[in-house]
């Protein structure tokens, strides 16, 4: 069976992959299945160039077909931001808490109405014989001026989703997969597979 590596140690992530490849014939594993510890330097400026560093990296490293994402929330009234530095926007510690708390400081003075934002996912597909390739998925929604919620993380409990006029904290697992930009990215990869696996 041909593998297909997820970068990722994260078991729920590499489901939405599996429903994917799995009737394919794919094998997906993820690094904790192939014991790797990845220590590739994200100096990207995009969530695609990351993404793609991240994917080409291993897949050298591995010699086999490797997919890798980036993603992460731009707000139009804080010009794009945090964007690429969502994980760590108030500090190294990648805490979600904290992340959310400076989001709704800066946005304390901003009209309801302007506080529009969007979760980005960019995914790349690396392979040690193909040229790399990247997909971009994204969520539409507003920033709320408090948490509700429980499911998800991130900035899930701030995120307001007006096609499902919830929170996306308030979503189900397979709501937020219906809409997600994580979602929507693995659409976008779905409709590109058969070009990209070809010789893979």
């Amino acid at each position: 069976m041909k593998k297909i590596i997820i970068a990722t140690k994260n078991k729920g992530k590499a489901k939405d992959f599996e429903a994917l490849f799995g009737p394919l014939g794919y094998d997906v594993l993820t690094l904790q299945d192939v014991a790797e510890e990845m220590d590739v330097e994200e100096t990207g400026t995009t969530f695609e160039e990351n993404a793609l560093l991240k994917a080409t990296a291993l897949a050298d490293h591995l010699q086999t077909i490797v997919i890798a994402d980036d993603s992460g929330l731009e707000i139009d009234a804080l010009d794009g931001r945090p964007g690429i530095y969502s994980a760590r926007y108030a500090g190294e510690d990648k805490s979600d808490e904290a992340n959310i708390d400076k989001v709704l400081e800066e946005l304390k003075d901003v009209k309801d109405l302007e506080r529009s934002a969007r979760f980005v996912c960019a995914i790349a597909v690396a392979s040690p014989t193909k040229e790399p390739y990247t997909v971009r998925g994204t969520c539409e929604g507003m920033i709320a001026t408090e948490r509700k919620g429980n499911n998800g993380f991130g900035y899930d409990p701030i995120f307001y989703v007006p096609s499902e006029k919830k929170m996306m904290a308030e979503l189900s697992g397979e709501e937020k997969g219906a809409i997600s930009h994580r979602g929507n990215a693995i659409k976008q990869l779905a409709s590109n597979l058969t070009d990209l696996l070809q010789d893979a």
